[in-house]
């Protein structure tokens, strides 16, 4: 497995305190499913959780574009851009 060297600590610390976001949101669906609320409610942390997660996908993804398209990204501005298109499409394919 490869170590990201795009995510300085800082970087790393946002996202992971994102991603604790989501999995609190997630918890709290579960118990509200166990207790039976209404589904308005859970549909509402629902949306929250998965809006969480849109933006840690996106905070990723831009940590991971404005590393690579200065360090790795070789070739014409063409193939640069296919690859910035590849890499903005599965986030956005992961996120829907």
């Amino acid at each position: 497995m490869q170590t990201a060297t795009y995510l300085d600590e800082a970087a790393q610390r946002k996202l992971l305190n994102r991603l604790s976001r989501v999995e609190g949101q997630i918890r709290a669906m579960k118990q509200m499913v166990r207790a039976g609320r209404c589904a308005d409610d859970i549909l509402v942390q629902g949306a929250a959780a998965r809006g969480a997660l849109g933006q840690f996908i996106a905070r990723l993804l831009e940590c991971h574009l404005a590393d690579c398209i200065s360090t790795c990204m070789q070739g014409d501005s063409a193939e640069i851009s296919q690859r910035v298109s590849k890499a903005i499409a599965t986030a956005l394919k992961l996120s829907s």
